[in-house]
């Protein structure tokens, strides 16, 4: 276990009316929100993904299954954090994240910068090592119709004893 390893993570959830809307932490103003057995952050489940993708860990289901009444309503910024701490117990540390939201409605850039903010603190990383950014899909496919959300993450890891 030496250099650099690379994971991608992806994650989709269906909009409801009436749910909150939690995305990188933040609480979004928006009518709908996910449906979810957790708290539906899209954007932390693809970062878990990610990250446990670039360690061979698995994905975020063998480790927090949505059959379990332990992680429902689960705050996912928790379950970002244990993913942070399993890589460290494996000898990782994070080098850099970039996350892309697929979303037609609401504009998400007045919240980016305090998702970066929130995902770097859990990550233990500096804001600059944090990308988060925003895209629809011109109306196109379940999410330009608002009818999910969708979120992609790439995350670089290394042997911490590379740092």
């Amino acid at each position: 276990m030496n250099g650099y390893r690379i994971g991608h993570g992806y994650d989709v959830h269906v909009l409801a009316e009436g749910l909150p809307l939690v995305i990188g932490g933040v609480r979004i103003n928006h009518a709908k929100g996910c449906v979810a057995h957790s708290d539906g952050d899209v954007l932390a489940h693809a970062l878990c993904d990610a990250l446990l993708g670039a360690a061979a860990l698995g994905d975020i289901g063998l480790h927090f299954p949505d059959t379990s009444d332990e992680y429902k309503g689960a705050d996912s910024m928790g379950l970002l954090a244990r993913v942070v701490e399993m890589l460290s117990e494996h000898g990782y540390a994070i080098v850099n994240v970039d996350c892309t939201i697929v979303m037609q409605a609401p504009k998400l850039r007045p919240y980016i910068d305090d998702m970066r903010a929130v995902l770097a603190r859990v990550m233990g990383l500096g804001v600059d090592q944090v990308s988060v950014k925003a895209t629809t899909e011109e109306r196109l496919g379940f999410t330009g119709r608002e009818e999910g959300v969708a979120a992609h993450a790439v995350a670089m890891i290394c042997s911490a004893r590379v740092f």
